[in-house]
């Protein structure tokens, strides 16, 4: 009998590195043969991560579904943002339903939460119907404590000091 269960894993808080612990454990999973699949949410643009998953195949496959930053004062804009991760949530399904990966991550899930741009009814509904083996992953801020109560483990991350703050802009291979 095996001691493997699929484990529900939240990474959140205001501070960075949710994306960056998600892509750690995936790279762990990875080195054990372990197929993962990222999908993220919200970003569109190719980063560095994408770069690295490309040698990293096959195994580790990242998906970027988002349209990228979000015009709140464009109800157009926010209309196709909530489609995408509508249909980004519809991947997940179909990547849960098939079989073929032993972890999955939603990156950004959280923030299409925060924004209103998926329900939480529907998320919560694809976290019980997890397969057994899989481990899912979640990353964002402001975690819903329905999520919380769901999960295996929860990790905060807390901003205590950000380079942002004293006019340094994103760094490559360090933001993106």
């Amino acid at each position: 009998m095996s001691n493997q269960k699929g484990l529900v894993l939240v990474f959140t808080g205001n501070g960075k590195g949710k994306t960056t612990a998600a892509l750690g454990l995936a790279l762990r999973a990875w080195g054990h043969d372990m197929k993962v699949l990222v999908l993220q949410f919200i970003k569109s643009q190719q980063c560095g991560e994408h770069l690295a998953a490309q040698r990293m195949q096959p195994g580790l496959e990242i998906r970027p579904l988002g349209l990228g930053f979000i015009n709140f004062n464009d109800p157009a804009d926010v209309a196709r943002q909530r489609d995408a991760a509508r249909a980004a949530l519809s991947s997940v399904a179909a990547a849960m339903s098939a079989g073929k990966y032993q972890v999955l991550i939603l990156d950004e899930v959280l923030y299409a939460l925060k924004y209103g741009l998926l329900e939480l009814a529907d998320v919560l509904k694809l976290i019980k119907q997890k397969p057994a083996d899989l481990h899912l992953v979640l990353t964002g801020r402001d975690v819903p404590q329905e999520i919380v109560q769901l999960a295996d483990l929860v990790t905060e991350m807390k901003e205590i000091k950000h380079p942002f703050k004293e006019g340094i802009p994103a760094q490559k291979g360090i933001e993106f």
